[in-house]
């Protein structure tokens, strides 16, 4: 019987979550990760710059990401006061009401998991993912001089 890695069981489990969530999504004509950008736009206003990184998105797909968002009446642009060059992102009335639908589906799902597991096996899980994350950002297998 072939043996599971772990970065392959990781990257089973992210489709399968990925998939729950754009499923979800879907019922309110939305993405997964408009989802996630509701959630990280700042009520003060939140720069592009700042945001693909949180999202994990490069600039070209951040941009699709924010001009379909602002199709849809849930972000607005306006110019940075402190930084005539940049642009500050808003959630508009209607996306902080989109927001409040995917902070629920994000809770509901971590409580439903959670309500799966023990208190350890959750620790345990978390210990191991804060290990992967830190050692996958040193890890480098070939050291090329």
């Amino acid at each position: 019987m072939k043996k599971n890695t772990l970065d392959a069981v990781l990257r089973s489990t992210w489709n399968s979550v990925s998939k729950m969530y754009n499923r979800e999504a879907s019922k309110f004509d939305s993405t997964m990760a408009m989802g996630f950008a509701l959630l990280n736009i700042d009520a003060t206003g939140t720069t592009s710059t700042s945001l693909g990184p949180r999202l994990g998105m490069e600039s070209t797909s951040l941009s699709r990401l924010l001009n379909n968002m602002e199709k849809k009446n849930l972000i607005i642009r306006k110019q940075n006061p402190s930084d005539g060059r940049s642009v500050l992102i808003f959630l508009t009335e209607f996306g902080k009401n989109k927001r409040d639908d995917s902070r629920s589906v994000v809770l509901n799902f971590n409580k439903h998991i959670e309500s799966k597991l023990n208190k350890q096996q959750v620790k345990n899980f978390l210990e191991v993912a804060e290990c992967i994350m830190i050692e996958s950002k040193k890890f480098e297998n070939f050291i090329i001089n």
